[in-house]
């Protein structure tokens, strides 16, 4: 079905989507998690798993920019794949990044490629107090079925050649993102901290927090000015913000699963 911006129900049905699946009103796993009684072996399962999502998102990222529709997607999607790498979003108002490399808002247009600034490398910072070292983390080897169905359908979905789809997936991955999950991770780090780990670094996470808001209202923009194609279809956006859900609630459901059972990677 091929709309445009003139469908005023496309925002409602997105809304009702995403603020009513799941992984967004009901993950068992991170409202656990926030309680501070994960042990040190389930911190470490999760920093493995997120590890491995957040290394192979980058190629999923690169696959987003590779098929993006226009010059302006295009560009947005290099925005935040060279983030990722390691470039740090230059506030407009020539400020300072903060003292982790990462200021949460920006370009990378003009700005500089700092090793230490990558996602990846601040998370082996946060991870080795935890004793896991770089041939620990970010391997394909390394993930669970559920964390690789959800790499697989990043892949898939968010990095799809079909514009609607992609647009679904990028939609429905920032929304979920700026729902709350972050704060719940950050709440049960904070007492893993406190208790057991005085050296842990909190900063990847505390970063993320702080930036997905900006990323969500980002992706609303994106939203109207896709609607404007006579190409777009909102059938599949549809389609791909619910499959790209439930690939992240597959990646959730997983971790929850080995709390309880104790299958621990």
């Amino acid at each position: 079905m091929t709309i445009t911006s003139t469908d005023p129900a496309l925002p409602f049905a997105v809304g009702e989507l995403v603020g009513r699946h799941p992984v967004v009103v009901d993950n068992a796993y991170t409202r656990w998690f926030a309680t501070g009684a994960a042990s040190a072996d389930e911190v470490r399962h999760l920093t493995v798993q997120f590890s491995v999502f957040s290394h192979q998102f980058v190629e999923a990222q690169l696959r987003k920019v590779i098929n993006a529709a226009d010059l302006a997607t295009y560009r947005a999607g290099k925005e935040i794949l060279m983030n990722e790498l390691g470039v740090i979003f230059k506030p407009s108002g020539g400020g300072i990044a903060d003292s982790e490399l990462m200021s949460v808002e920006g370009s990378v247009d003009g700005s500089r490629f700092r090793f230490a600034a990558a996602h990846f490398e601040w998370l082996l910072r946060f991870a080795a107090p935890l004793g896991l070292d770089f041939d620990q983390l970010g391997k394909r080897r390394l993930a669970t079925p559920s964390t690789l169905y959800f790499c697989d359908e990043l892949l898939r979905i968010y990095g799809s050649e079909d514009p609607s789809t992609a647009e679904g997936a990028s939609y429905a991955v920032e929304h979920w993102a700026a729902a709350g999950f972050w704060k719940e991770l950050i709440a049960g780090l904070s007492a893993v901290k406190a208790r057991e780990f005085p050296d842990l670094n909190l900063a990847f996470w505390v970063w993320h927090d702080k930036v997905e808001d900006q990323h969500a209202a980002h992706t609303d923009d994106e939203l109207a000015q896709a609607m404007e194609s006579d190409e777009f279809d909102r059938g599949k956006f549809l389609a791909g913000a619910a499959d790209m859900l439930d690939g992240v609630h597959a990646f959730w459901a997983g971790l929850w699963a080995d709390h309880l059972l104790g299958g621990l990677a």
